[in-house]
This record gives structure tokens, C-alpha cells and sequence, in this order.
């Protein structure tokens, strides 16, 4: 049995079934991924009708945090405590292998299921979107105007529990039939990686504010 302090419990929904030896349970593994990651999709069914909604996120310890405006469905729904599927997906490079039907990816991928709940306390919406903003880009918050009261009001924060998860990881080279290793053809990985362009300051920044070291290093890996 996984230790629950290293790693997550699997369960029905979260073993991974196809190509199972690509699965990881590893706590620090489904972490590493979540805080590279950018985007998350988050997936519930309101009204019989599924749903799959694109959002930021943010990570404090063993929750996930989601927001927006009150107005949101996703997030009018999901405060009512309904069960959710939120994946992040990670992609590190694409497979050429010498039959068409052995190309691949190379990713890193988390799957969490849960049940999301509202954050109610002022105290706990400004937890939620410092993590937010660090997420995007570290050591930001500490120079930007925290929300206002008005603000705060205005943003719905809805916290995931991370207890029910799993990742699964693609690496290495394309995966060819024996007979075809002796085609000519070029076969191999095409690494991939999101790389930041040069900052483009805002036309009415003043002259006089450098650019902040951590726009000028900005980096997602978290290795």
C-alpha cells in the first residue's frame, strides 16, 4: 500500500488503467507538474450537461485553489459542493517513431477528483490569490496593490482538496515494432518547451521603473 505521506492512495478513478507503468502516484511528482503548469481544465456536469472549463489555478500545500467572478456557472456550480475533475497537462515533446502509428508525445499529466468548496473569509481570498499571482510569476505579489475590499467581494474562491490523484508521464524514445527499426526513416523525440519572449513594458509604464529580475529570468520549470 502507497504511504499517504509520500504517496496518493490510488483508487478506482485514479489508477491508471491504459499503459498503467506510466502511472505515478508521488506526492512530490503530482506537485512538481501542478506548479509548472499554467492551465488547468476543470470538468463537471450541471444540468445533465458535462462540461469542461479552462481556468488558472493556484496550489497551497495539499489544495488546489480556483476563482472568478460570482457570475461564473463553473464557479456558481461547483460552490454547491458537486463532484469535480480537474486535469493538467504538461507537454514536453513530440515522438517520431518510424511507423505512423507509433508516434506519440512525451507529457506529464495530473488528474485530481474532489468535491471544491467555497472560500467565505477575507482572510482566506488573499491566501488564495497571492498563491495565484506567485504561480504565475514568482515574487510578484509583494509589489503589486493588493485587492481592495471591493475587490474581494467581487472574486469567487473556490478550494479543491488534493486526496484523490494521480499523474501519468510519457518519456524516452518512440516505441517501434521490431521489424520496423531497420527503416530509413529518421525516428527520435522533438523536445518542447515554453520559453519566455522579451518583455514588452506597457506605453504608459515611466521610464524610470526597471525591469524586475524576476520578468527578466522568468522560467515555468520548476526542476
Amino acid at each position: 500500500m502507497n504511504n499517504p505521506e509520500v504517496s496518493f492512495e490510488t483508487t478506482s478513478r485514479t489508477q491508471i488503467k491504459r499503459l498503467p507503468q506510466r502511472g505515478d502516484y508521488d506526492r512530490e511528482t503530482v506537485y512538481q507538474i501542478l506548479d509548472e503548469g499554467l492551465i488547468c481544465q476543470v470538468g463537471f456536469v450541471s444540468e445533465g450537461q458535462p462540461f469542461v472549463i479552462p481556468t488558472a489555478y493556484g496550489r497551497i500545500d495539499d489544495r488546489l485553489y480556483i476563482h472568478g467572478s460570482p457570475a461564473s456557472r463553473m464557479l456558481r456550480t461547483l460552490q454547491k459542493g458537486i463532484e469535480v475533475c480537474v486535469t493538467v497537462t504538461l507537454l514536453d515533446g513530440l515522438v517520431l517513431a518510424r511507423s505512423a502509428f507509433h508516434h506519440s508525445m512525451n507529457y506529464r499529466s495530473v488528474v485530481i477528483f474532489g468535491t471544491a468548496t467555497l472560500v467565505e473569509t477575507a482572510e482566506g481570498k488573499l491566501l488564495a490569490l497571492e498563491a495565484f499571482t506567485e504561480h504565475i510569476i514568482r515574487d510578484r505579489w509583494s509589489e503589486v496593490r493588493p485587492p481592495t475590499p471591493q475587490e474581494l467581494a467581487g472574486t469567487l474562491v473556490l478550494s479543491l482538496p488534493i486526496q484523490e490523484a494521480s499523474a501519468k508521464v510519457r518519456t524516452g524514445a518512440p516505441k517501434d515494432d521490431e521489424a520496423d527499426y531497420a527503416l530509413p526513416v529518421w525516428a527520435g523525440e522533438l523536445p518542447l518547451k515554453l520559453v519566455a519572449g522579451n518583455a514588452i513594458a506597457d506605453p504608459q509604464l515611466s521610464s524610470d521603473i526597471p525591469l524586475p529580475d524576476y520578468v527578466q529570468n522568468y522560467s515555468r520549470s520548476c526542476t
